[in-house]
């Protein structure tokens, strides 16, 4: 009886409790996973932010040179090679900060009816896009090439644009065309060294420099009916690039500068570049403009090709030897001495003996350098 009573009371906690441990009796259920939550979801708050960051693809900026210019060909003098131009493609034009136009060098300006210049808006040509205080013609336009009639007005009473004329008086010394063997870009006008000189229309002055081997100290100055007129061998330059000026305004005093044989003024007209003869815009004689407008063809600069070919002809011209580049020389003969060969050439025997190694004795039958 205690026995059994042991068994049933005390071993069936026993039983069950090995019944319930795992693995044992009964298999445990597997625990299913639950699914992640959703963004947007009313889940698990810790998987709310886990979104992608986005790819930050860092792109190089380019650095292609927009522009293409080619240098103008060097030579001596700006006069010489103000004209001389070899036609080039058209340069890309781009919009470009147009603040730094009075820094002494060439830019790329935007192509409008106004540039900035010294903090002013100012009316230029809207054909010229290049803005150049060095370069006479930096424009490389061949006006030989022209296809259309352009027609220029020189003057617009409405708008309170007129011409002057650039001297009190305008006495013709020289005309546009040959002068010896070179040309003539432009005319001469007498004046007295001092004399006030005055720009022919309003405008921009773009070069105010010196050139010895040419114009001397000159001037040149950008006007809105579309030319530029260039002043040279002034006594003294009043303005500079960058300036605006009226018509009639005093830009410089006259004077003998840079390749000039006297007091006068050189006075250019210029349409990209390209010289016009003045004549064909003033009557000097009466000190006015022929006409209000202007027409621009290919056929006002058909003397280029002249110009050329005579440019041409004169320095094939210089390559050729002269008499005053020979060598003359003398053959020893019997009895001659070094005063008799010097009288004799009207030279003087300190240059025969500079001539010939400091030869104080002479050998009949050698060569006797004379010049």
């Amino acid at each position: 009886m205690p026995l059994l009573h042991s068994l049933k009371y005390g071993l069936w906690p026993l039983l069950l409790l090995f019944w319930l441990m795992p693995g044992q009796g009964q298999a445990q259920r597997r625990k299913v996973p639950e699914p992640k939550a959703k963004a947007g979801s009313a889940g698990k708050r810790k998987d709310f932010f886990r979104i992608k960051s986005p790819v930050i693809r860092y792109v190089r900026p380019d650095t292609t040179v927009l522009i293409e210019t080619q240098d103008l060909p060097d030579d001596n003098s700006e006069a010489s090679r103000s004209i001389f131009f070899n036609p080039a493609k058209k340069l890309s034009l781009v919009s470009e900060d147009t603040t730094t136009l009075n820094e002494g060098e060439q830019h790329i300006v935007e192509v409008s009816e106004q540039v900035l210049i010294d903090s002013s808006w100012v009316k230029v040509a809207g054909y010229y896009s290049i803005w150049d205080t060095h370069t006479i013609n930096p424009y490389r336009v061949d006006g030989r090439r022209l296809r259309d009639t352009l027609l220029l007005h020189l003057t617009e009473p409405e708008k309170q644009r007129f011409a002057k004329m650039p001297l009190r008086s305008t006495p013709l010394t020289s005309d546009f065309g040959f002068r010896g063997y070179r040309w003539h870009y432009g005319v001469d006008l007498d004046l007295e060294t001092g004399d006030s000189v005055r720009s022919a229309f309003d405008g921009v002055v773009r070069i105010s420099k010196w050139d010895g081997g040419g114009y001397g100290n000159y001037l040149l100055v950008r006007h809105y009916n579309g030319i530029e007129t260039l002043y040279g061998h002034l006594s003294k330059a009043l303005v500079k690039p960058g300036t605006f000026v009226k018509a009639g305004h005093i830009i410089g005093l006259g004077g003998s500068t840079g390749r000039s044989s006297g007091s006068h003024l050189h006075f250019e007209v210029r349409y990209e570049g390209n010289p016009i003869d003045p004549e064909r815009m003033y009557d000097f004689p009466d000190y006015k403009l022929l006409k209000d407008n202007f027409q621009i063809t290919s056929a006002l600069f058909d003397y280029y090709s002249r110009a050329l070919r005579a440019k041409a002809a004169h320095r094939a011209a210089a390559s050729q030897p002269t008499a005053a580049r020979r060598v003359v020389t003398h053959r020893i003969r019997s009895g001659d001495t070094l005063s008799e060969v010097a009288d004799k050439y009207g030279v003087s025997q300190a240059q025969l003996r500079r001539l010939n190694g400091n030869v104080r004795t002479l050998q009949v039958g050698k060569t006797l350098r004379i010049k």
